[in-house]
């Protein structure tokens, strides 16, 4: 693979040049306030809008955030986003209050070397997520309009065919973002010739979602640990009742063929905690998984899991974590999480987080980010990197 990077970018000079950066700034927002409550994903494009300000680029920003419909909604707005960005940079940010109209015409002229601005969310134009490769292409050539350069820094949507993502590419010199490489770097450790033990832990609520990974991990994971909402249609797949807990009963037959091709490298859950209703005050109680009562559900892992876990992971020489274990927003579920995870930074193992829920379980349950090898943006970009298949945006890169 050969893509031109960042540094080959600076190296040719992009003071005075206008350099279209797109970035996955698609933040979690409070909503009834609006506010930012998880900015990891804004500090993980600093360090590439960083070196191009310092070399003197006018810098034009574009992301998406949410899924808005093709057209403008106020909740997906980018200005709670062009604020913080700000202050990470200690500089404000010039928003435009629309993605290629006449705001966002004015707001990139305007731009000084060294100064950023940031255009309204990609989504509120129908044409960056349009199947029809005509609508797709007129919207990337009025982005494109806004740079003499592309630096795609926006890890978590490379696995999207999406206009900003594929099309740009194709019309200005383009190169990856330091963010981008990293994730990239990082990731081909875990699918070439990782070190063993190589250990993977994945939850989340579904199994579905989860499938294509799991047969592309199985073959080359030593130990493949599943908790979450996942466990339970394993579980089920075992013979075992899991009362109310989530369940995908078009999934058991492929789960309980999973389990006989494994060769015992599948661990599942020995208890988990159940409660009475998926609420954070729900009466609740500990359980061995072959008695798990017929009224209640399962919303965590139980402590001789974790204990389990922990000690296969504690043998692991690489660590590959995505999904939680649990209902970690609630408190009284978040124990399995949070145990997992200070098991993966207890191991003396290169550890990578990937991505969506996990990243925020880690900020939300006040982890050291530090103590983790690798904390992805992309969840689903790093599961298809995984899974070997072609992301769209990084095949774009490619020279």
């Amino acid at each position: 693979m050969s893509i031109r990077t960042l540094d080959d970018l600076l190296a040719e000079g992009v003071s005075g040049r206008r350099v279209l950066v797109r970035a996955d700034l698609n933040v979690p927002l409070d909503k009834q306030t609006g506010d930012i409550t998880d900015d990891g994903r804004i500090r993980a494009v600093l360090p590439t809008l960083g070196a191009l300000v310092e070399a003197g680029a006018k810098v034009v920003v574009c992301s998406h955030l949410g899924r808005p419909k093709g057209a403008p909604d106020p909740q997906f707005s980018l200005g709670p986003v062009a604020g913080r960005l700000g202050e990470l940079l200690g500089a404000p940010v010039h928003f435009a209050t629309d993605t290629v109209g006449d705001s966002a015409r004015s707001t990139v002229a305007d731009l000084a070397d060294g100064q950023v601005a940031l255009l309204e969310n990609l989504r509120f134009n129908a044409g960056e997520t349009s199947k029809d490769e005509a609508e797709r292409a007129a919207f990337a050539d009025q982005l494109a309009a806004f740079g003499d350069a592309y630096v795609d820094d926006a890890f978590g949507a490379v696995h999207r065919k999406h206009a900003s993502v594929f099309d740009v590419p194709a019309r200005l010199p383009h190169v990856a973002g330091r963010l981008v490489l990293r994730e990239v770097e990082v990731l081909s450790k875990l699918t070439g010739d990782p070190e063993r033990p190589y250990v993977v832990v994945l939850g989340g609520s579904k199994v579905s979602d989860k499938l294509a990974v799991i047969e592309a991990l199985l073959p080359t994971v030593d130990r493949l640990l599943i908790g979450g909402g996942m466990c339970f249609t394993f579980l089920k797949a075992q013979g075992l009742e899991v009362g109310t807990s989530l369940l995908e009963k078009d999934m058991v037959d492929t789960c309980r063929n999973l389990l006989e091709r494994s060769g015992g490298k599948i661990m599942l859950p020995v208890d988990v905690v159940v409660a009475d209703a998926f609420a954070p005050d729900a009466a609740h109680d500990t359980v061995r998984v072959d008695g798990i009562p017929s009224h209640r559900l399962g919303l965590d892992v139980g402590p001789e899991t974790v204990a389990g876990f922990s000690a296969a992971l504690s043998q692991a020489k690489t660590i590959f974590w995505n999904g939680p274990m649990g209902v970690f927003e609630m408190p009284a579920f978040a124990a399995g999480t949070r145990g997992i995870a200070e098991a993966i930074t207890k191991a003396d193992a290169f550890s990578v987080v990937g991505g969506g829920d996990s990243a925020a379980a880690v900020r939300a349950l006040g982890l050291d980010e530090s103590s983790f090898g690798h904390i992805s943006t992309g969840g689903g970009a790093s599961l298809e990197y995984l899974e070997g298949k072609t992301l769209p945006g990084i095949a774009a890169l490619e020279n």
